[in-house]
């Protein structure tokens, strides 16, 4: 009480630091970088990261990229290669005139080497950039080399599709932001009792949104996934704390005739309930940070963060704001849309064998479809862009016309005999898929010694540690069959070469696969658990959490399953971040629905009333809670183009419906069937004289 009469004594000071704790707020937000590269998130120990750093160390190359030339003569495409070379951060560019260095006449080069460069009209640029992936330098330099090189010629590879990525992000950003913030305000218009406070709601929660994404800049930087999710995630859940409070102020002016006092006791109430709510959806996000897969610490941070900054705006800034509007918000009261439901309850309640048997007929279909869906989740990046991406264009391009899906680097040591690199180069070639091997050992044969090829080419593919090789793949990368080939070329070059490394997009997105396969099993199992003992300790209850979060499971079965019986591909992210987000947000509506219910019973009620004063009182909160969520969402899933953050949003929107039903239906069902259970199981759950 103490401390909701400090809040409202000071609610003028508060809004006065709120505002202006906005300036910084933003300030941070404009300067913290955003990562637009997943495979950046790879852990450090893993040797496609290690080789990577070698090839920026070593050769002073990070990013690569293929740049396709159509229809241009040769002596156009070295005035062009000209040009690219002089672009800030490109290192090298390879062109067979490179490899020729035109003194060696081209019939006396292998004709593999010619083929490599050319097809069709078409001829191939491999340019190497002396900065990362996705560095903002590189991706800078890719602009510029479109600006440079027009229509005519097309820019393929990671760097090129990083940066398709982050134009089309931020030139949808603010839009799908202001859908979420629309469908938001709708949804609460009609199912609040006033036309004015949604805005109050959204100043508030805006206030803390922008105070989490500020606070961000001392993280270094963000990924774009967080990016995109942080502000319509915080407005989702959040929401619910800010409607919490209205409906107890309201409530209390009915006890009090000072509005201030009414306020305070408000507060009380509402940080009492509130934490409990926040502490699961804050384990849930906590989870994604236990993944080896850095993006999920990534995003279970700032999501975390959000989730406390938004308690903490909806208990200070809220009820500031509420009290200096006080006399608006009187005049704007309206019946709210959601009638008595006393009477669906009770109908609810009458047939509870039915959705039992419900539950028994979906949960097996479901979870297999559960199941299936993690099996068919993509991995390439390239797949959650709309085929109108240049990057796209390129890709296909360079796969028609050259047979090429993906160029592994590989780096073995530079002083390797000419005879063990020789029969290296020979077995690398006959793997299934690899199109060609350029290296030095590729282009030294009988016709052309090593003396006679250029020093600067030389410099290019050797360094004193080590030396550098492409390898050009038929197959795409993150798909069965490159995995099989990086397989195989890893066997073979670690034959000839303990030190060798085979590094590029494709050995990260293999490791990816791999490491996202061990972190979703850990991260759902860490969100159970976590959330369990937090009902447990919440409810003083061994059987509740069980069935609580077993409610809550089945719609997460649901929803994944949804996705596997619609034929929908979800991006790898996609059943991660949903099967803890999803627990951990929606949850709060078990538990809310759990505890009027434990309550109901220790006054002394039957089972049946008990259940039905849970489930009427629960209805109209639950309602607004997940429509508000699912209309944040679902706007943004419709127009966003980036499918890793559309899938998400839309598999957020369908499981707060979903969850939404699954509690209605099916959580008084369970509390008919195993009351007397949970009677026996739980603290304080019954009457002292009916309990002995």
């Amino acid at each position: 009480m103490k401390f909701g009469k400090a809040v409202v004594k000071s609610r003028v000071f508060i809004l006065i630091v709120a505002f202006a704790l906005m300036v910084p707020s933003l300030l941070g937000m404009m300067f913290t970088r955003v990562n637009y590269d997943m495979l950046n998130y790879l852990p450090e120990q893993l040797d496609t990261v290690k080789g990577q750093r070698y090839l920026l160390d070593e050769f002073g190359k990070g990013a690569f990229s293929f740049i396709i030339v159509d229809n241009m003569e040769p002596k156009d495409v070295v005035e062009l290669e000209d040009k690219i070379k002089k672009v800030d951060h490109v290192d090298t560019v390879l062109w067979y005139a490179d490899v020729a260095d035109l003194s060696v006449p081209i019939d006396m080069l292998p004709k593999k080497v010619y083929d490599a460069f050319n097809a069709d009209g078409s001829t191939l640029m491999a340019v190497f950039f002396d900065t990362s992936t996705s560095a903002d330098e590189t991706m800078d330099a890719i602009e510029t080399i479109r600006d440079i090189t027009g229509k005519q010629c097309m820019v393929s590879g990671l760097s090129a599709m990083v940066t398709d990525l982050r134009d089309l992000a931020e030139s949808q950003e603010v839009i799908y932001v202001a859908i979420a913030v629309l469908m938001a305000v709708i949804v609460m218009m009609l199912f609040l009792d006033s036309w004015i406070i949604p805005f109050v709601f959204l100043l508030s929660i805006g206030m803390s949104i922008l105070l989490n994404m500020g606070t961000n800049i001392f993280l270094g930087e963000i990924s774009f996934i967080t990016k995109a999710l942080a502000a319509v995630l915080q407005l989702a859940v959040t929401m619910d704390y800010s409607i919490f409070l209205w409906h107890s102020y309201v409530e209390q002016k009915q006890k009090h005739t000072d509005h201030k006092e009414a306020m305070a006791v408000a507060i009380k109430e509402t940080v009492r309930s509130v934490i409990g709510s926040s502490i699961t959806t804050v384990a849930g996000f906590i989870a994604l940070c236990f993944m080896s897969f850095s993006l999920g610490r990534d995003l279970g941070i700032v999501m975390a963060k959000g989730v406390l900054l938004g308690v903490a705006g909806c208990v200070t800034i809220l009820p500031a704001l509420i009290l200096v509007l006080d006399k608006p918000l009187e005049k704007t009261t309206h019946r709210p849309l959601v009638p008595n439901t006393r009477k669906l309850a009770a109908g609810i309640v009458k047939i509870f064998p039915v959705f039992l048997i419900l539950f028994l007929i979906v949960v097996v279909p479901s979870f297999y479809g559960y199941r299936q869906t993690n099996n068919e989740v993509y991995y390439n990046f390239s797949q959650s862009l709309p085929d109108y991406m240049d990057n796209i264009k390129a890709n296909t391009k360079l796969e028609d016309d050259f047979g090429i899906g993906t160029t592994h680097l590989v780096l073995t040591s530079s002083d390797l005999d000419s005879k063990t690199a020789h029969d290296m180069n020979k077995e690398l070639e006959k793997v299934k898929g690899v199109k060609y091997v350029l290296g030095i050992e590729s282009l030294v044969g009988s016709r052309v010694p090593e003396e006679m090829l250029p020093k600067k080419l030389l410099n290019k593919l050797k360094s004193d540690k080590y030396e550098l090789m492409l390898i050009n793949s038929e197959y795409k990368p993150a798909t069965d069959e490159v995995g099989e080939q990086i397989s195989s070329l890893n066997k073979i070059i670690k034959k000839y070469d303990s030190r060798g490394l085979l590094i590029g997009e494709a050995s990260c997105f293999n490791d990816l696969i791999e490491i996202t396969d061990v972190d979703f099993r850990v991260v759902n199992i860490i969100s159970i658990i976590a959330i369990f003992l937090i009902i447990l300790f919440v409810e003083k209850s061994i059987t509740l959490p069980v069935i609580l979060v077993a409610v809550i499971e089945l719609a997460i079965f649901i929803n994944l399953g949804i996705a596997h019986f619609l034929g929908d591909s979800l991006p790898f992210i996609a059943p991660i971040c949903i099967s803890t987000i999803q627990l951990g947000a929606t949850v709060d509506y078990a538990i809310l629905m759990t505890t009027r219910y434990k309550k109901e019973r220790s006054l002394g009620l039957d089972k049946k009333e008990s259940v039905i004063i849970a489930l009427s009182t629960s209805i109209p909160s639950i309602i607004v809670s997940a429509l508000g969520l699912f209309a944040a969402t679902f706007g943004v899933s419709i127009y966003c183009d980036v499918d890793m953050i559309g899938s998400l949003c839309l598999l957020l929107a369908r499981g707060a419906i979903i969850s939404m039903l699954c509690v209605i239906l099916i959580l008084p069902a369970m509390f008919m069937l195993f009351d007397k259970v949970i009677a026996k199981t739980t603290l304080g759950f019954l009457p002292k004289k009916e309990a002995k």
